[in-house]
């Protein structure tokens, strides 16, 4: 297989046929309009031609979305300009901070699809300044490098709010969340639960409304009052997405407006031992490799 790949990738002078050396540049350039970016990227060690069309402008132009601009713009200027399509997706692909790093927008690279997530930082959390009922603690499990982690309150509620020209789709908004306090010890995840309690109680209510009207609503209990014997209670010690509904975008002017909460405001008993990490806001029918979302 090897060697009838190598004798393809260039002409067969002995034998007088072709091989994928002369195809020319334009045509591999036309075939890669319908390819993802990483099997671009793949063909590209081929041989020159392919190269060469895998760095054509007219190709990654097809891969990035409509007002990508608008995603350069969060950017210093010295760091894209002159830069090619193909080094735009390159550079969109990775997190792009904004909002004194409280956000990130990147492109997923398959795709080239607008994916975004708020930190906990950037919500409004009651109480969040006093270390009585929150703290902050770091950690390399969150995007961000660090969560808010909640000790006890009566009153719990986090808000957000995100303005951005997304571009035409269906997106998903889910908060990811974790159900105790973890950190390692000898190498080792190890969890501790000393202040969970309050979730089974009654359910969190989870809500997003976007500028032009669209809203949706969930209600959960954290935590789970049955458990399982062998595993304990599934919830606890794992990172977990509550998936709060989808929105729709027709167009990316005017910008999209997204508020969303969780809150649980029933003030007739206290709850703790919580992590909160982040908002996520992705195309909803990306292949999603991660685990643990909760619908």
């Amino acid at each position: 297989m090897g060697a009838t790949l190598s004798n393809l990738t260039e002409s067969n002078g002995s034998a007088g046929g072709p091989g994928l050396g002369d195809i020319p540049e334009s045509c591999v350039a036309c075939v890669f309009l319908y390819l993802t970016p990483p099997e671009i990227c793949n063909l590209a060690r081929l041989n020159r031609a392919f190269r060469g069309a895998a760095s054509a402008d007219s190709v990654w132009e097809g891969k990035l979305p409509p007002n990508y601009r608008d995603l350069l713009d969060l950017l210093p200027p010295e760091r894209h300009q002159n830069l090619s399509k193909k080094d735009i997706f390159a550079l969109l692909s990775r997190p792009v901070p904004f909002d004194d790093g409280n956000k990130a927008l990147w492109l997923d690279r398959v795709t080239g699809r607008v994916c975004m997530s708020i930190s906990a930082r950037g919500m409004a959390i009651t109480g969040i300044e006093d270390r009585r009922y929150w703290n902050w603690i770091p950690t390399e499990e969150s995007r961000f490098h660090s969560v808010a982690y909640l000790l006890q309150i009566w009153w719990f509620e986090v808000d957000g709010v995100v303005k951005f020209p997304f571009p035409a789709d269906i997106y998903t908004l889910s908060f990811r969340i974790h159900l105790g306090k973890f950190s390692k010890r000898l190498g080792r995840r190890v969890g501790n639960f000393e202040h969970t309690h309050g979730w089974d109680i009654r359910p969190v209510r989870f809500e997003f409304s976007t500028s032009d009207g669209q809203q949706a609503s969930i209600e959960s209990c954290l935590d789970e009052t049955e458990q399982d014997e062998a595993n304990g209670n599934h919830k606890r010690g794992c990172w977990i997405e509550y998936k709060v509904g989808e929105f729709v975008v027709t167009e990316s002017d005017p910008a999209t407006e997204v508020r969303f909460s969780m809150k649980q405001i029933d003030c007739t008993h206290s709850k703790g031992g919580l992590c909160v990490d982040s908002v996520s806001i992705v195309p909803s029918n990306l292949k999603q490799r991660r685990r643990g979302v909760l619908k």
